[in-house]
């Protein structure tokens, strides 16, 4: 998650049941964050023991009848389903109601349920065609589930405006999100069961985990004659601050990495050509937007999406109006809806000539990132958009944070994140003809 964290400490293998605070100390963020990590770990653990994989009594996948100039459609039942672990709720909330200028207050309808184009997180665009359901039977609908950071620029109602314009946010939150998706990769042949589609499914998702890892250093300094592989005892971050550095795969074959973990944000107000004007600039030249620097523009649509579109950089910085001006335009249809939050997402790395304008992906040799940070890309690897590395780098050591095996070689690590799950819950074999893949249950006391 691209917070405005120290570093992210929690890891499972440690089997650390809680977080103790001591009289008299200070109490950090990780530590805070640390514990929360610990509270979920442990109940979906639990839940994915009694539940297994997944399993539950929501999210029934139904026919819809669509029509003539509609694209085909299906009906998303309420509920929870729970995967690996994870609660996951689609139940649909009843419209707000308002008070009428006159006469008696209107009982709220009765909501009906999500539908694949009217789902909440999915951000589906009935003119695209990589988002219609797939036109030749059978596929395989299924539920893919992750969480997100929700700040002060997604939701308002986390700023508290007793503490001052100064102070834009405090804690941020993490939300469970969900899209039903389909697909025609899964080999269907010779299937008639659930439980051979299933495992048929598990394969496919299997396939689809990327698998690659990344390892950390910092530079040798100039003149060491010791093993390159080797972090040598002269080796030295040399940043005047303290970082979290975030390595993160843009494309298949470049990434991007920024040394505040990504969090340098900016709230977009509206986009005119490549001039795109911002609600706010930063707090403090550390945080501000400068001429040469490497901008995202994203919005909760292309996050959710996983849509990478491509690095920009700011050509000019009109304080006064607070608007910047890109090289380029930025991709069509996005930060243009204020509704879906859009934001410039500041990076860190030198101009590029690649087309996507990121860094591209060399695997089998160490790259510098700055001030004697390197990293490694294991070579023969798939990586996925958004499979991202935190480092965190400390001035008063002068190293970075990352485990060495006991040869003092850096160990290649999977990506911190993202988390993604996924569990099957209809294989479509006909227009209306929906095999239910979902594993039940009911209440103990049902």
């Amino acid at each position: 998650m691209k917070g405005d964290f120290t570093r992210q400490t929690f890891d499972p293998a440690d089997a650390y049941s809680a977080v103790l605070l001591q009289q008299g100390r200070v109490l950090l963020d990780a530590d805070f964050n640390e514990h929360a990590a610990i509270q979920v770990h442990a109940l979906r653990t639990l839940a994915r023991d009694l539940i297994g994989p997944h399993g539950g009594p929501g999210f029934p996948i139904g026919a819809v009848e669509a029509g003539d100039d509609e694209p085909p459609d299906l009906s998303i039942g309420g509920g929870r389903y729970y995967v690996e672990g994870i609660a996951v709720d689609a139940t649909r909330r009843p419209a707000p109601v308002t008070v009428p200028d006159s006469g008696t207050v209107p009982n709220p309808a009765a909501p009906g349920p999500w539908t694949y184009w009217s789902q909440p997180w999915a951000y589906l665009d009935p003119e695209n065609d990589d988002d219609a359901l797939p036109e030749a039977f059978p596929y395989v609908v299924y539920l893919a589930v992750g969480e997100e950071l929700v700040t002060a620029v997604q939701d308002s109602r986390l700023r508290e405006a007793a503490l001052g314009a100064t102070m834009p946010d405090t804690a941020a939150r993490s939300r469970v999100v969900w899209q039903v998706r389909a697909t025609t990769e899964v080999d269907l042949a010779g299937t008639d069961s659930a439980d051979q589609i299933r495992e048929r499914f598990a394969t496919w998702a299997e396939s689809r985990t990327g698998g690659g890892r990344l390892a950390a250093r910092v530079e040798r300094p100039s003149g060491a004659d010791e093993d390159p592989c080797v972090v040598a005892p002269e080796s030295r971050y040399r940043g005047q601050d303290n970082q979290l550095f975030r390595v993160e795969i843009f494309n298949e074959d470049s990434f991007v990495w920024s040394r505040d973990n990504g969090s340098v944000t900016f709230p977009v107000d509206s986009v005119d050509g490549r001039w795109v004007t911002l609600a706010a600039l930063g707090r403090d030249d550390k945080l501000d937007l400068h001429v040469g620097d490497a901008v995202t523009l994203t919005d909760d649509a292309t996050t959710l999406r996983g849509t990478a579109g491509v690095v920009l950089r700011v050509e000019d910085v009109d304080v006064a109006d607070r608007r910047v001006l890109l090289d380029a335009d930025p991709p069509a249809g996005v930060g243009r809806l204020p509704a879906r939050h859009p934001l410039l997402r500041r990076w860190d790395h030198p101009a590029s000539d690649e087309p996507d304008g990121a860094i591209p992906l060399e695997t089998g040799s160490w790259l510098d990132l700055e001030d004697g940070v390197e990293v490694w890309f294991e070579p023969d690897a798939a990586y996925r958009p958004g499979d991202h590395w935190l480092i965190p780098a400390r001035t008063l050591t002068g190293g970075i944070e990352w485990p060495a095996g006991e040869d003092g070689r850096p160990v290649l690590r999977a990506p911190h994140g993202p988390a993604r799950h996924v569990a099957p819950l209809a294989c479509v074999r006909a227009a209306n003809e929906i095999q239910d893949l979902r594993l039940g249950f009911t209440p103990l006391t049902g």
